[in-house]
C-alpha cells in the first residue's frame, strides 16, 4: 500500500473543553485514544508507512504513536512548526516523506473501506489526484461535490450548490504535482487545493458506500463510540 498521512494538528475548537489540553487525536474513544483504532484499521488494511501531521499538542501524539512499532508500523512526524499551515500547508510541508502518491486522511476520521480498491482505481486512472466521495444528500453535513456518472465534476466546499449530491468522504490520493504551485511557507486548505484541480479536471472520484464516522465535534463522538462498541466490543 502507499504511504498514508494523517492531518492531526488543528486546535479542535469544537470539542472544548475535552480538548483543551488534549490534542483531537488523543481523545479517549472507548477506552483507547482515537488514533489507535486508525492505526490498527490501517495496519489491518496492509499499511506501512505513515506519517502524521502535527501541530497544536502534537508532543502528546508522537509520545503514545513513537515509532509506530507497537502497531507494526514504521511511523514519522511533520510537525507545522510556531504557527499552523492548514491541511494543505501540513501535507505541502511532509512531501519529501511522502514519495510519489501517498493516501490523505483526517485525524478525526474514522473510514471504514476498503483502501486498496481506491489505490487500484487511482494507479489505473492515474491524475494528479483522487477523492474519494459519498452520496450524502445533506445527511450528515453539507453536500459539496458534483459527482456523474463516475466523474468529478466539481468540487466546492466554499459554495456548495444545490445540484451537488456527493461529499467529500475525507479520504484522498495526492502526488506532488498537485502542490506543483502551492506556497512552502503560507498557510492553505486542501479545500481550496481540491476545488483548483477539480475545476481544471485533474480530480478523479471514487464512489464509496459506507458512511463515515468522526470525532470532530461531541454528535459525531458519540456515534463514533457507538459504532466502535457495536462492531469491536
Amino acid at each position: 500500500m502507499l504511504p498514508v498521512a494523517i492531518l492531526a494538528g488543528g486546535l479542535a475548537k469544537r470539542l472544548r473543553p475535552i480538548t483543551e489540553k488534549t490534542p483531537k487525536a488523543m481523545v479517549d474513544v472507548g477506552g483507547r485514544p482515537f488514533i489507535a483504532w486508525q492505526l490498527d484499521l490501517l495496519k489491518k488494511q496492509g499499511f506501512k508507512t505513515v506519517v502524521i501531521c502535527t501541530g497544536y499538542l502534537g508532543e502528546q501524539i508522537e509520545e503514545f504513536v513513537g515509532n509506530g512499532a507497537r502497531f507494526d508500523m514504521d511511523v514519522s512526524y511533520s510537525f507545522d512548526g510556531p504557527r499552523l499551515l492548514g491541511t494543505g500547508g501540513a501535507i505541502k510541508r511532509a512531501i519529501a516523506r511522502l514519495g510519489d502518491a501517498f493516501f490523505v486522511l483526517y485525524g478525526d476520521s474514522l473510514l471504514p473501506v476498503q483502501f486498496a480498491p481506491i489505490e487500484g482505481y487511482f494507479l489505473d486512472h492515474r491524475r494528479i489526484a483522487l477523492m474519494t466521495v459519498l452520496r450524502n444528500n445533506d445527511r450528515w453535513d453539507k453536500s459539496n461535490v458534483l459527482f456523474r456518472n463516475g466523474r468529478l465534476l466539481e468540487y466546492n466546499k466554499r459554495s456548495p450548490r444545490p445540484e451537488m449530491a456527493f461529499i467529500d468522504y475525507g479520504l484522498s490520493i495526492l502526488t506532488p504535482e498537485a502542490f506543483a504551485e502551492c506556497s512552502d511557507t503560507e498557510a492553505f486548505d486542501l479545500a481550496d487545493l481540491f476545488h483548483g484541480l477539480s475545476r481544471r479536471g485533474q480530480l478523479a472520484g471514487y464512489e464509496v458506500s459506507q458512511r463515515f464516522y468522526e470525532i470532530g465535534s461531541p454528535r459525531g463522538l458519540d456515534e463514533t463510540k457507538s459504532y466502535l462498541e457495536r462492531n469491536f466490543a
